[in-house]
């Protein structure tokens, strides 16, 4: 185990949820951070929680001229990350394929896919010039096992899985480790985002089970990066107790 004194970490989505959580966690861990999200007043009341130097970066992740602009312009005490959580990410709607919005699919390749590119190819080469650094992908179990209304959601992250395995590929023999940590079911914000803020709804969800909590989240991403630089985490599958494989779908005739 190591800890992230003297690293710099830079996590997307940070202004709730699983981000919030991560970026809490990196800061009891060492790491100076800088907070990546689209609300403002949320970003500098969680730097101003942190008992390590905190760097607030408002930016939308899905327009590649903003994250170069954003990354270009960190203060030099920030420039040099050492490990990204690409976090950022959304599901829009259950809707059945045929019945979806194209829209909503666009935006969620726009941000689950392309913003987390964007982010990992402005930062990856500074990574390996330097010798060492993390990315670790928030992906999620919908990359496996599909549902009813996942399907862009779910293709999303299965590219978010093969996207960071290809990585591990191309980084063999260098000090840069790639992790995809995969949860199930989470009670955050997510929900009610994916059901347009209909608050009950989204807490029906969750009813009469115990999910996973964005602590849950951060505390195994903690591990992944605090491992011996020899040993990389390849991917992390996690879901409540209460969750677990459903049957096949059989239509009856």
């Amino acid at each position: 185990m190591h800890t992230l004194h003297g690293w710099t970490a830079l996590v997307t989505g940070a202004s709730s949820g699983i981000g919030e959580a991560c970026a809490l966690s990196l800061s009891q861990a060492g790491a100076r951070l800088v907070l990546v999200g689209r609300r403002e007043d949320r970003l500098r009341t969680l730097a101003s929680k942190l008992a390590v130097p905190a760097h607030p970066l408002v930016l939308d992740v899905r327009s590649r001229p903003e994250v170069e602009a954003a990354l270009a312009s960190l203060p030099a005490e920030f420039a040099a990350v050492d490990l990204l959580v690409n976090n950022a990410g959304l599901a829009l709607g259950t809707d059945a394929a045929h019945e979806a919005s194209l829209d909503d699919w666009e935006t969620m390749i726009d941000t689950n896919c392309k913003g987390l590119v964007y982010l990992t190819h402005a930062l990856l080469p500074g990574m390996v010039r330097r010798n060492r650094g993390h990315i670790v992908n928030l992906g999620s179990v919908a990359a496996t096992y599909p549902y009813p209304g996942g399907n862009i959601y779910g293709a999303t992250k299965a590219f978010l899985h093969q996207f960071s395995q290809n990585l591990k590929a191309d980084l063999v023999g260098t000090r840069v480790r790639v992790t995809d940590v995969q949860p199930g079911m989470v009670e955050t914000e997510f929900s009610q985002v994916r059901f347009r803020g209909d608050a009950q709804r989204a807490s029906k969800l969750y009813e009469g089970m115990e999910p996973l909590t964005a602590a849950d989240i951060a505390d195994v991403v903690q591990w992944c990066v605090t491992r011996p630089a020899h040993v990389n985490i390849n991917a992390v599958e996690l879901m409540p107790a209460d969750q677990a494989f459903g049957p096949f779908a059989v239509k009856r005739r």
